[in-house]
């Protein structure tokens, strides 16, 4: 976890701005303390080192809502540019396409994400300026676009009698991709209905099977710890979770309380394996 959560104290002593400032405060102080304590328990010693050397580029971390998800963006070194925690900016992928993002982390805790990850190296979407005002306008024609998708993707189905459920539409922000995201029992073949959708929409279509893990993510929601659905907030990689886990630290039997809204095993059961080990 890198944020501090302060929002329970909105509508009780403080105001939404006044919140934000004071989230935004003590949020810097707890990176300032990561960073500070924790390189030398997570790295080898020679990589705490040499870990302003590795780290060469100009990166934030962000989140898109198309097919990458969440990623690190470069910041090209000729480009005079301060991004905030918040800022919704355009970037440009390995294939040349345009997407929207959403800043998440900037400065040097993201430096540290990349070493924690090992990806200092790996090549990334790069930044190309913030959301101006016909940028969100575009945007806007976007969203409309795919709430008007919806109905026409459920007739299409039903005219090819697929046993697809729909999850999430994404238009990429250039408009090159129109994303259909779904879940089935199985393996669905939709090379008619891509075909379909793509006479409709005169865009390039993917269609995206994911998983009930993947959906849960996608859609977003709260737990029965009543906090945000571990995938969606934090998680970026799934973890095998298995009856085991659960046994090897004496956690009930009941498989209703263990399993999350995916209907699969809590995610969170693993958090704290490794004490009980």
């Amino acid at each position: 976890m890198y944020n501090i959560d302060l929002s329970f104290w909105e509508r009780v002593s403080l105001t939404h701005e006044e919140l934000k400032q004071t989230e935004e405060k003590c949020n810097r102080i707890y990176h300032d303390l990561i960073l500070d304590k924790y390189p030398c328990n997570c790295f080898h010693e020679e990589e705490t080192i040499n870990a302003s050397k590795e780290v060469k580029k100009r990166v934030v971390e962000a989140y898109c809502a198309g097919l990458i998800g969440w990623h690190f963006c470069e910041i090209s070194e000729d480009l005079d540019v301060d991004l905030t925690k918040g800022d919704q900016i355009l970037i440009q992928l390995e294939d040349g396409g345009v997407e929207l993002a959403e800043v998440l982390e900037t400065d040097s805790i993201v430096e540290f994400r990349q070493l924690k990850l090992g990806c200092t190296d790996q090549k990334m979407p790069v930044f190309l300026r913030k959301l101006t005002n016909d940028d969100k306008s575009q945007l806007d024609r976007n969203n409309y676009d795919e709430t008007r998708a919806k109905p026409i993707f459920f007739e299409k189905i039903k005219k090819y009698d697929l046993l697809m459920k729909l999850v999430g539409i994404h238009y990429q922000f250039d408009r090159k991709k129109l994303y259909f995201f779904y879940t089935s029992d199985g393996r669905v073949d939709f090379r008619e209905l891509a075909k379909d959708l793509a006479g409709e929409f005169k865009t390039r279509i993917e269609l995206r099977q994911m998983g009930v893990r993947d959906e849960a993510r996608k859609i977003g929601g709260i737990g029965t710890c009543g906090r945000e659905y571990c995938c969606s907030s934090f998680i970026t990689n799934f973890k095998r979770i298995s009856t085991n886990i659960a046994a090897e630290q004496n956690l009930s039997a009941n498989l209703s309380k263990l399993s999350g809204p995916c209907g699969k095993l809590k995610c969170c059961l693993s958090f704290e394996l490794e004490e009980h080990n």
